[in-house]
């Protein structure tokens, strides 16, 4: 067990599963509080007891990251419970891998309003807390797909991209504030949704799902997919004291897949 979040509290959202829990989790070792949010109670639940057994102090936080007035009741939740928030990590997303004149508006519009709406929502609620105390560290899930487009991968894409251009416009914004404004761009990480998606995929390539891994490996320069752990490891990076001088950064976790 570690210390570089120790007397830290965290808020990190899409915390039930896949990297958000991976970041819980190595934040929970490194001494963190973490209020842990997401739509699904049940995920939550194993969430917490996960956060127990670390000893970490943690509450749990029923949430849409896309209805205003839920992400404003996560927020509150957070600081009636802990005091404070000094790190944002905006994690929650979705993704649909279809062709583009095949997609529907309201895959589209899911999309966008998950991966952008929510980045904001969240960024603008806990923004005033950060101000009045003049720190703060926000870190937002991007994606190598919002470096680099991709066939199938639309709306991904643009709300990847707009994340990193939200990240951006923050971090210039709010640097005299004393608050760090950053993006991880993380490559293909096997979590849950992403298993749930290799059947698409797969029709995407022209290949069988049981092939869809090696294939995606065979892109990569390092020749192997991330782990959730090692994406998490980089926002511990950026939360921790030792990133303080960087913001407005978009960080790739790609195994060298991207490189700018």
């Amino acid at each position: 067990m570690g210390a570089r979040l120790k007397h830290k509290v965290a808020l990190i959202t899409g915390a039930g599963r896949g990297i958000g829990r991976a970041i819980a989790e190595v934040f929970a070792r490194e001494g963190g509080t973490v209020a842990g949010a997401d739509h699904d109670r049940s995920l939550l639940d194993g969430l917490g007891s996960s956060l127990a057994r670390l000893g970490a102090s943690h509450v749990e936080l029923t949430c849409d990251v896309t209805h205003a007035g839920q992400v404003q009741e996560a927020v509150d939740a957070a600081l009636a419970a802990f005091g404070t928030i000094d790190v944002l990590v905006n994690n929650a997303g979705v993704s649909y891998i279809v062709p583009f004149l095949q997609m529907s508006e309201g895959e589209w519009d899911r999309t966008i309003e998950v991966n952008l709406r929510g980045t904001y929502l969240f960024c603008r609620a806990v923004l005033p807390h950060m101000v009045s105390r003049g720190r703060g560290k926000i870190i937002n899930m991007s994606s190598q797909s919002g470096k680099k487009g991709a066939s199938h991968y639309a709306a991904y894409c643009a709300s990847k991209f707009g994340i990193i251009g939200l990240t951006q416009s923050l971090a210039l914004e709010f640097a005299p504030h004393g608050i760090t404004v950053n993006a991880v761009c993380p490559g293909v990480v096997l979590t849950p949704m992403w298993e749930s998606m290799l059947p698409d995929y797969a029709r995407k390539i022209n290949r069988r799902p049981a092939e869809v891994k090696r294939y995606l490996e065979s892109k990569v320069p390092m020749g192997r997919l991330a782990e959730a752990d090692e994406v998490a490891r980089v926002v511990l990076f950026l939360a921790s004291e030792e990133s303080n001088y960087m913001t407005g950064q978009a960080i790739n976790v790609t195994g060298g897949s991207v490189m700018y």
